[in-house]
């Protein structure tokens, strides 16, 4: 990779730490609403690792395709997938972004080019490829950027998708939130190399790994591999070091690893770390802050409004999209 550096301004970095504090404080109202049983089934929270999706989304251009894991939802609203859709999707209302179908785990935006939302560990590898495979067919000049979890390294899907996609020369960016404890497990018990750009330099991608909390590394590191898809070097592979400050999902109770550790990450958490290095090269004021999460705040509370008022799909309509014999027996 270039040693470019990343040229950004003042309010650029303010439009970055307002995006993670949006996804910040939308999960934590997701927390309570499903305390709440207002949102139901299961629910991943990005808690953490809100620097990932956002800075990766700044290399992103509209015609580019993204994939993402169940712990989607900070993708989403970095992609730009209207709050309000997916507030209804989390309450399974028909105005949600997958139809109320979808739920937390499978939102999905074809206006945003955003294909999940996928509940399977890995499953959004091989799907990425053929995107990716198909943009390329179509000579169209997209990168198709996809996004999983240490977790999905254990998986064949991983290893077969970055060796076809080296093969055939694929425009797809890897990004790999390794976050280390899978859903459970802790990296060092589960795979004898933890090194996972390792891995994926073995197929022959150029591959790196990025302190993941850090929203200006990412978004360079972004920007770096992107130009060079764009420019014919293939796939690029970035592991982003990373840490999720709640549990595997709400039924969780993480007798894996203790608080200590837990704490010591969030003295580094991304929100943290962008909002103190502007204060202290005094590029941003408490009250600028505050101002940023009132506004987010009141989006919040209009998505909520609007997902509560909104129509539950009506009994008629429920095998429309469901494939299957029906038989009368």
């Amino acid at each position: 990779m270039s040693n470019e550096k990343l040229h950004i301004n003042r309010s650029h970095l303010h439009l970055l730490l307002k995006q993670m504090i949006r996804i910040r404080r939308f999960e934590e109202r997701c927390v309570s609403l499903y305390s709440e049983e207002k949102i139901r089934g299961f629910l991943h929270l990005y808690n953490g690792e809100e620097a990932i999706a956002v800075g990766v989304m700044q290399a992103l251009t509209a015609e580019d395709a993204i994939l993402a894991t169940y712990r989607e939802h900070g993708h989403a609203l970095a992609r730009g997938v209207p709050m309000n859709s997916i507030m209804a999707e989390m309450f399974g209302k028909k105005s949600g972004c997958s139809g109320g179908r979808g739920g937390s785990m499978h939102l999905f935006a074809n206006e945003q080019r955003f294909y999940g939302g996928n509940a399977i560990v890995a499953g959004a590898l091989p799907l990425a490829v053929g995107i990716a495979l198909g943009d390329k067919m179509q000579q169209k000049h997209t990168v198709t950027c996809c996004f999983f979890g240490e977790g999905a390294v254990a998986e064949g899907e991983f290893h077969e998708s970055l060796n076809l996609a080296k093969l055939w020369q694929l425009p797809v960016l890897f990004i790999c939130e390794n976050n280390r404890y899978a859903m459970g497990t802790a990296l060092e018990i589960e795979e004898s190399n933890q090194q996972i750009h390792l891995k994926a330099a073995s197929y022959g991608l150029s591959a790196q790994v990025i302190d993941g909390m850090n929203v200006v590394e990412v978004e360079r590191a972004a920007k770096l591999a992107c130009s060079a898809i764009r420019n014919g070097a293939g796939p690029q592979f970035i592991e982003c070091q990373t840490y999720r400050f709640r549990g595997h999902s709400m039924f969780d109770t993480q007798l894996y690893r203790d608080s200590a550790e837990v704490n010591e990450w969030k003295k580094k958490g991304p929100v943290v770390q962008l909002s103190q290095w502007l204060k202290n090269n005094h590029q941003i004021q408490e009250e600028e802050i505050q101002a940023m999460e009132l506004a987010v705040d009141e989006e919040i509370t209009a998505a909520v409004d609007f997902a509560e008022a909104a129509e539950i799909e009506p009994l008629e309509t429920l095998l429309q999209h469901v494939y299957g014999e029906i038989s009368d027996e």
